[in-house]
Formats: C-alpha cells, structure tokens, sequence
C-alpha cells in the first residue's frame, strides 16, 4: 500500500524527466521516467539501511549519466543528475542525497566502515532483523489486542475498573492458549509478564476505584522501573537486557539497555501520574491507549541508540 510519494522533475538535454521515489508499509521503490516512459525501476526494504538509489539515464552525449535519489535530510528526498563525474542539475543544490544513509550507518555504529563493508553488515542485519520479526510478531499482535480490548471496554462500560480486570483475564488467557499453540504469544518476557498480570488482577480487584486503576500504571510503573535498575545495576542486564536484545536486529549493552528502560518507566509513570491528576478520564483512556505508545517508543528508540554496541567497543 502506498503512503507517501515525493515526485522530483527535471529536464535533461531537451528531455522531460521525472524520478517518482514511492514509500510503501514495506520498502522505498524508486522510478525514472523519461518523456512519461519508465526506463528504471528500483527498490530496497526499509530494513536494509541503504536508502540511495542510482538510476542510468539514457545520453546519446557518450557520457555515462546516472541520477541518484535518496534523503538530504530525516524526511526529504533529493536527486542529483551527474555526467561522468560532473554533477549537471541537483533538486536541492548543496545537499547530499546520501546523507539518510550516513545517518543510518552512524546510528548502528558502522560510520568507520567502508561502504562495502558496512552494507553487507546492514544487509545481514536486516535478515536478522526479519527472522526475529516473524518469530515475535504473535505476541506483538496479541499486545495490541490487549490494548485494544482494554480501551473498548473502558469506553463501553466506563468502569475502568471492570476494563482492568477483563484485559488481566485476557491477558491470563494468552498463558493458557500457549500451552496449546505452537507460536510464541508471550514473548521472550513470558514467566515475568504473567506475574505482572497476576499483579495487574490483583491490583484492579482490591482497589475496583477509577482513580487506583488510572494510578495502576503509575504505581506498577515504578515497581517494574525498579526491577530493571537493579537487573541493569546489580546484574549487567543478565536477565531484562537479554531478554531486550531478542527483539532487536543490532547487538545491545544489556546493562545500559536494562538501566535505559527503568528510566523510560520512571518517566512514564511520571507523565501517567500528571495526565490522571489534570486532565478527565476519558482523555486519560485516550492516553493510556493511543498517545503513550508513541512517546514511548520515541523514548525507546533514543535508548537503543545509547545501549547499541559499536566495532570499537571493548568486549566484556
């Protein structure tokens, strides 16, 4: 399905030309089109961290001729247009198309390498990436229902309280369903995510008041924060940081990634605490639902970049 096309036009020895660089759910896939004729075709999966494309242009100057397309910048893409070595017509002059693919090299610590090297590596770990994709992505599925069940419940009943007890039950479910099913519902969190749901229960059936099932995430925040600090503190991530890892395509520091995560918690129990103290319950369940996932995981991704290992670092 497509999400987002950038059309960049320009015109080359009398020719109309235009590179149609498409983003899809999947991959980036870049066209050329000369006079409304496609000439070239390309694509690459988002997972591969090589965002630049070169496509060969048809001259009948004698000259190899060829147009990059490929992000100056986080959100934008460019094409620069080159005969032999001369650059002849830039979309956004001074600005380097490959600059989205410095970007992702740094971020994964292969900025030192050779671009031959350092795309094997990228392409190595986007296989790796997918394979532990299609093992964990059942039990990223059965998250998402679980959120979602909870938010319809809430917003049916508006017992928050009865919301909190079914999405526990659902969530007990899930352990039991496991036993019979063949792929991983739980995650590489299993034995620790069933007692959290047992505290969960537990919590939503002693305390059956809204404002104690909006202060659970708050207080259950904390405990958790609490458990990774001293797993990250105390053990160097032995048990949090590895299990983390599983999940993600590049190899991580478990201490930091275990410290980096409590601090995450720390965080959003604070931000849970104000949103249920200022605001209404409804907007609260709009929170808990749909917003807080998305600065999580902004959070989340900025403790990746500090846990993840780079080549020079020293080996434990």
């Amino acid at each position: 399905m497509r999400v987002w096309t950038y059309l960049r036009p320009f015109e080359y020895r009398g020719r109309d030309c235009v590179v149609e660089v498409t983003l899809t759910f999947k991959e980036t896939i870049s066209r050329l089109f000369v006079d409304n004729e496609l000439v070239d075709e390309q694509s690459l999966a988002y997972s591969a961290g090589v965002t630049t494309f070169l496509h060969p242009l048809p001259s009948s100057s004698g000259q190899t001729t060829r147009v990059k397309s490929g992000y100056y910048n986080w959100w934008n893409i460019g094409i620069a247009v080159s005969e032999g070595e001369d650059i002849v017509y830039e979309s956004h002059p001074g600005r380097d198309v490959h600059h989205g693919e410095a970007l992702a090299k740094k971020m994964l610590g292969f900025d030192g390498a050779s671009n031959y090297s350092a795309t094997e590596k990228l392409r190595s770990m986007a296989e790796t990436n997918q394979n532990k994709w299609q093992r964990n992505k059942y039990s990223v599925y059965a998250d998402l229902a679980l959120g979602a069940l909870f938010f319809i419940v809430g917003k049916v009943s508006e017992d928050l309280a009865l919301a909190a007890i079914v999405g526990a039950g659902a969530g007990l479910g899930l352990v039991v369903a496991q036993r019979f099913v063949k792929v991983d519902l739980l995650g590489g969190f299993a034995v620790f995510g069933t007692i959290m749901l047992l505290v969960s229960a537990g919590f939503s059936l002693a305390l059956q008041d809204d404002y104690w099932v909006q202060m659970k995430g708050t207080i259950l925040g904390l405990f958790t924060a609490s458990l990774f600090m001293a797993d990250g503190l105390l053990r160097k991530g032995a048990y949090f940081g590895a299990r983390i890892e599983r999940y993600m395509p590049l190899p991580l520091h478990h201490d930091r990634i275990a410290v980096g995560m409590s601090v995450l918690g720390i965080v959003m129990a604070g931000a849970n605490y104000l949103v249920a103290e200022n605001f209404s319950v409804d907007f609260w369940l709009t929170w808990t639902t749909f917003l807080d996932m998305p600065v999580s995981m902004a959070l989340f991704y900025a403790i990746v970049y500090w846990a993840r290992k780079k080549p020079t670092d020293r080996v434990a």
